[in-house]
């Protein structure tokens, strides 16, 4: 399973050419694509029609979800305070929940945003920041 951060999922999703659509299956291979809700909550947040709002919506309720514990919270809010004490700096605690998902469900997590680059120096976090080249 491969969990794709909305990082990517944006590009994706706003390229009328489907080459980064292509780059992402290519390198997701034959694995089964998971979202986390946090990262659905943030795709609808980013709609800019109503229409554009109810296609999306209807999309992610056919996807499949990872589901965060109880234990997810508390540990995530650790990786962004183990971090601050390193003096290294992450922008969003969602971010720190979203690799806490992926930690707990050893999947790989494909992004495009450098907090998940941080994450990984201090948490076993594996990760792939997905470039689109040229």
């Amino acid at each position: 399973m491969v969990l794709v951060d909305s990082s990517v999922w944006v590009d994706v999703l706003r390229d009328r050419t489907g080459t980064r659509a292509a780059r992402l299956r290519a390198l997701v291979d034959r694995r089964d694509i998971v979202l986390s809700r946090i990262t659905q909550m943030e795709l609808l947040q980013g709609a800019r029609t109503a229409k554009e709002w109810d296609l999306l919506d209807r999309y992610l309720a056919t996807q499949q979800f990872l589901e965060p514990t109880p234990d997810t919270w508390r540990n995530a809010a650790r990786i962004f305070f183990d971090l601050r004490r390193k003096g290294l700096t992450v922008r969003s605690g969602l971010d720190c929940c979203i690799a806490q998902i992926a930690i707990e469900n050893e999947v790989l997590l494909v992004h495009r945003d450098r907090d998940f680059e941080t994450i990984a120096t201090l948490r076993p976090l594996h990760q792939v920041r997905l470039e689109w080249g040229k």
